[in-house]
């Protein structure tokens, strides 16, 4: 059975792997022509990311790099709420997701804006954000934070979200977060696992740890590499790429599909 997601009253459906595209609102992005701080910049980039085929745009404000600088939620949310308003007024046939841990900022992000989904990387970790959920009714990628016991923290989370009545749920196995490379890439060799859940699958590698230390290159050089693992999490069956290159994931979901079918 296809998994599928509402939108708000929108339907979207993973018979075709779909692309989210990354715009980060911060100062210390390693990808300097998507770390924007002016409104010419996010339209520009915003316009790249939609002319490229994405299908939804993920806009974070506090970065979850190992070694990134902590923002508090007032810093946040003076960046995220430009990029939105910015974002939401020139394109707003687009979705929108947050891409933060803070139930607050989902909050005011939802009120303010009407923002279309939810990425939180850390797994539920704010107490309030289960409640917030609750009330806004939009879609929710729950995210894997540790190495260990996927399955089970899956499961149980799932159920807390259904129970709570999170009908929209997106899992995230978390590549590069609190995972060994090994880890990593035993994750996206074994990514096919996590259909058991009934869940469309996300995956974030676009330019990570887990690739350019393999390679023994940059970020900025690990582009080829990430359409190669592109390329093997779609074998595994995922149904989301969250990216930085969408023109270049789009061509790979093309490659595959001429391929597979």
């Amino acid at each position: 059975m296809t998994p599928t997601i509402y939108i708000h009253s929108q339907l979207m459906d993973f018979s075709a792997p779909k692309i989210m595209g990354i715009m980060n609102a911060t100062p210390d992005s390693f990808a300097v022509h998507c770390s924007v701080s002016d409104q010419s910049a996010l339209l520009a980039y915003a316009r790249t990311l939609i002319d490229g085929g994405a299908d939804i745009i993920d806009i974070g404000a506090c970065s979850t790099r190992p070694g990134a600088a902590a923002v508090d939620t007032e810093e946040e949310w003076n960046r995220l709420k430009v990029a939105l308003a910015t974002v939401k007024s020139a394109y707003p046939q687009i979705p929108i997701s947050i891409d933060t841990f803070r139930a607050e900022i989902v909050r005011r992000a939802y009120a303010d804006f009407g923002i279309d989904m939810v990425n939180d990387v850390s797994g539920l970790a704010d107490e309030a954000m289960l409640p917030t959920l609750q009330q806004i009714s939009v879609p929710y990628i729950l995210t894997h934070p540790r190495g260990e016991g996927m399955l089970s923290f899956f499961s149980y989370q799932l159920d807390r979200l259904h129970q709570a009545g999170v009908a929209d749920v997106i899992i995230d196995p978390g590549l590069g977060f609190g995972k060994t490379l090994s880890q990593n890439y035993t994750i996206l060799r074994e990514i096919d696992q996590l259909h058991l859940l009934a869940c469309p699958i996300i995956v974030g590698l676009s330019r990570k740890s887990m690739i350019y230390n393999t390679l023994g290159v940059t970020a900025q050089e690990a582009l080829n590499g990430t359409t190669a693992a592109h390329m093997a999490a779609l074998r595994g069956g995922v149904h989301l790429l969250r990216v930085h290159d969408v023109r270049e994931a789009k061509q790979a979901i093309q490659i595959y599909t001429t391929i597979y079918g």
